[in-house]
């Protein structure tokens, strides 16, 4: 394996008494990217990350964390993480619950005087530093999970759902520190069911489905594939509609008619100038040539189908 990855696999599984939770995991993580791993419910994300932070053995395969194997506790030492299902001290204030994972980390006390305020002022809870988090919201303890797990100035930052709980405000507040984080070199592996958030925040996603690696896409070439069309033509009669969806095939597939409306799917966008020239070489009043937008969640479900939720 490449020690160039911030994290790779090949061939990682994991069984639980005979139950495949992981089939066949391969990846490839570059140092400094937002990596989304997405899924429906069921596919093996939080046991693959599990595996990664060295928290569950895997069966069989290999793996390695920051050039490591994983479990090392060098690598593990570089790593943050915020679980999706979290249990914390409900005793503790937030600041104390800070100080005291930060000596589980092994930081400094004057590191940890300077880092604890920091960040809970980064997010949002600095006039709660001396609560107990018993009196917390969800989308607090949220806030302090995350605060928590950026404690050691990570190399790699593993995120299980960190927006659940969180108002549009507190989703715009962990979107912009994964900003920060890819500006400052930091590998961040995001898994996360909002896929919207997901798709203005990573650079890639994989696309998994009984613990295997089904796609992976590079964000900035959304939209850059196939795509359905929206043409909008003057009025026609039928028999040059047909004719019409004949033609229109030419630039793609599936073309079909609803009176004066067409829809083409069309796998080449740099192909609409040469199609809109057509249509008015034939004479036709063309009012309107739309390509339309294909989100992640098209993709997700074109890929992964509709049989489970993220």
């Amino acid at each position: 394996m490449s020690a160039t990855y911030t994290i790779e696999t090949s061939h990682l599984r994991k069984e639980y008494n005979r139950k495949v939770a992981v089939a066949d995991l391969d990846l490839q993580v570059e140092p400094g990217e937002v990596f989304g791993f997405l899924g429906p419910n069921g596919a093996g994300k939080t046991t693959s990350i599990k595996m990664l932070l060295g928290l569950a053995a895997p069966t069989k395969g290999e793996a390695q964390l920051l050039g490591k194997p994983i479990g090392d506790p060098a690598s593990r030492a570089r790593a943050g993480f915020l679980p999706e299902h979290f249990r914390f001290h409900d005793w503790l204030t937030g600041q104390e619950f800070l100080h005291l994972h930060g000596q589980l980390y092994g930081m400094r006390e004057v590191d940890r005087k300077q880092r604890v305020p920091e960040l809970l002022k980064r997010v949002g809870l600095e006039e709660y530093a001396h609560q107990r988090l018993r009196g917390y919201s969800k989308g607090m303890l949220q806030r302090v999970g995350l605060a928590q797990a950026l404690l050691n100035r990570p190399a790699v930052v593993f995120l299980d759902e960190p927006t659940s709980g969180l108002d549009p405000v507190g989703r715009i507040l962990v979107r912009d520190i994964i900003r920060e984080l890819r500006a400052e070199g930091t590998t961040v592996f995001l898994n996360s069911h909002l896929l919207s958030e997901v798709e203005v925040t990573c650079d890639r996603v994989v696309f998994i489905k009984h613990g295997v690696v089904i796609k992976t896409v590079a964000l900035k070439d959304i939209g850059q594939g196939a795509a359905p069309v929206e043409i909008r033509t003057g009025p026609l009669p039928s028999t040059d509609r047909s004719e019409l969806l004949n033609g229109l095939n030419r630039f793609g597939h599936d073309a079909r008619a609803d009176g004066d409306h067409f829809q083409l799917i069309v796998e080449d966008r740099h192909r609409l100038p040469e199609l809109a020239r057509w249509l008015i070489g034939q004479g036709i009043d063309l009012y309107a040539l739309t390509p339309q937008h294909v989100s992640l969640e098209d993709m997700f479900l074109q890929i992964v189908g509709t049989d489970g939720g993220l």
